[in-house]
């Protein structure tokens, strides 16, 4: 996979997983995520105006990667999950590259990213370690794709101004009215989803958008076959007290809390706090 998925290397190397890390051009400069730029020194950077922008991770290093797996660590099969074709171009670099392998490498579009790709990994290899092929593994990771949901709340619209993914006149209008907006990811995209006076409504919103998920889109309003999830941008002790709120409003699940992986942090700036889920595959 690649650092989209939030996993570290450290804990990569636990599980026995691999995990390209995303570049980053600061002012130029070329940085990997994990490996030569922390989360502490990229938000130093981001909010101290560097010029930031993302990449993807180049065609040498991937097939390196996936060489070095097959000819040297004894691997017959790779299982590739790169982030959402829909937010990244690596998807499609990957399965080209892919076409050389025959059969061997299934690149996994499966249209998604930080905490809801991290369990596609975890269940690709519980997948893997019930005997699955990766073809079949990447088939099941396809049909289940759209079970997830994802609601992040952005504490400022200033970084989806300057990616030009709103436009300035309405980062403007909001920063004036100090609107608190809530964004989607049904799929493969980043949608604007609600418009928030307060924090306090924006998680509101994100948990009752939640809770409708839980019970209409999978049929599972006590959440026993659901995995929830929450990420946040900088802001460890806001996420903890949000998690709080989340954790009394769905109390048979176990909720996991991760840092949302860079690629995603560079949009929407420091101070975000998402909820996410996805279905367990049965």
């Amino acid at each position: 996979t690649d650092s989209n998925s939030g996993i570290t290397q450290e804990r990569a190397k636990e599980l026995g997983i691999y995990v390209l890390p995303m570049p980053f051009f600061i002012d130029g400069e070329l940085y990997l995520e994990d490996i030569t730029l922390t989360q502490e020194q990229f938000y130093e950077k981001l909010t101290g105006d560097a010029d930031v922008s993302t990449s993807q991770p180049s065609p040498d290093a991937v097939i390196s990667l996936w060489d070095d797996l097959m000819r040297n660590k004894g691997y017959d099969e790779i299982v590739h999950i790169p982030m959402s074709s829909g937010l990244s171009s690596s998807c499609a670099t990957a399965m080209m590259l892919a076409q050389d392998y025959d059969g061997k490498v299934q690149v996994v579009d499966n249209q998604r990213i930080s905490v809801t790709m991290k369990l596609s990994v975890l269940d690709a290899m519980k997948m893997a370690e019930d005997g699955l092929s990766a073809a079949e593994i990447k088939r099941i990771l396809e049909e289940q794709k759209f079970n997830s949901s994802i609601y992040i709340m952005v504490d400022t619209l200033e970084y989806l101004k300057k990616g030009g993914r709103i436009t300035p006149a309405a980062a403007a209008l909001g920063t004036l009215l100090k609107l608190k907006p809530v964004l989607q990811i049904q799929g493969e995209k980043l949608d604007a989803f609600a418009k928030a006076r307060t924090v306090k409504q924006a998680k509101s919103i994100m948990i009752e958008s939640m809770k409708n998920d839980f019970e209409k889109r999978f049929q599972s309003p006590d959440g026993k076959k659901m995995h929830l999830e929450m990420a946040y941008t900088h802001d460890l002790e806001a996420a903890e007290a949000f998690k709080e709120e989340v954790q009394a409003a769905f109390p048979n699940n176990e909720i996991v809390l991760n840092p949302l992986s860079l690629s995603v942090s560079c949009h929407i700036g420091p101070g975000a706090l998402a909820i996410a889920c996805s279905k367990v595959i049965e």
